[in-house]
């Protein structure tokens, strides 16, 4: 019984790379792609949580994490970004938000010898604007919309590069680089 509790976390993980490839077939804004959207989201935020609970955290699984969050924005972006504008400044910005991020993973694998995405506060908060963005489209100016998620992910990107810098050892799960490392 407490191996089967120690999978679910990664079961979840895994559903939600499943789930990820089918948004890749259905239409955007529909409601099956925003119900199937959901569903990303909502195992997204419970498989942290129970493997926190059931005392069945494991490296295994923060890769999967960082991993099934990659391919759920992958499928995301290809889904979206035929059927939406993207102004020119804001499509520049976000090239240079990939550049940070491709920089800190090029620094944490040079240090590390291994791809450190990290579970901070900051990359939390991109991640649940970003999960927002197809329920906001259609409600909030895009201009104000982009630009905020945009600012967010900027700092994201260099609290993240910056830890990778500054740190001697990779720590996945830092909340960021301001609060007290464990």
């Amino acid at each position: 019984m407490k191996d089967v509790m120690k999978s679910i976390p990664n079961t979840i993980t895994l559903l939600r790379i499943f789930l990820s490839v089918i948004l890749l077939f259905l239409k955007p804004f529909s409601p099956l792609f925003l119900i199937v959207y959901s569903a990303c989201g909502f195992t997204d935020m419970i498989d942290g949580y129970i493997a926190r609970k059931t005392n069945s955290e494991s490296s295994l699984g923060t890769v999967l994490d960082s991993i099934s969050d990659i391919v759920f924005m992958s499928a995301v972006l290809v889904v979206l970004i035929p059927v939406i504008y993207i102004p020119m400044k804001i499509l520049i910005w976000i090239i240079v938000i990939a550049f940070v991020r491709i920089v800190s993973l090029f620094v944490a694998y040079c240090k590390y010898h291994t791809f450190g995405i990290l579970h901070s506060y900051s990359n939390k908060a991109t991640g649940f604007l970003l999960f927002c963005f197809p329920f906001l489209y259609g409600f909030i100016n895009r201009n104000i919309l982009e630009s905020i998620i945009c600012i967010i992910a900027s700092i994201s990107a260099i609290e993240e590069l910056t830890i990778h810098i500054t740190s001697k050892e990779v720590s996945r799960n830092i909340k960021g680089i301001f609060v007290k490392r464990t």
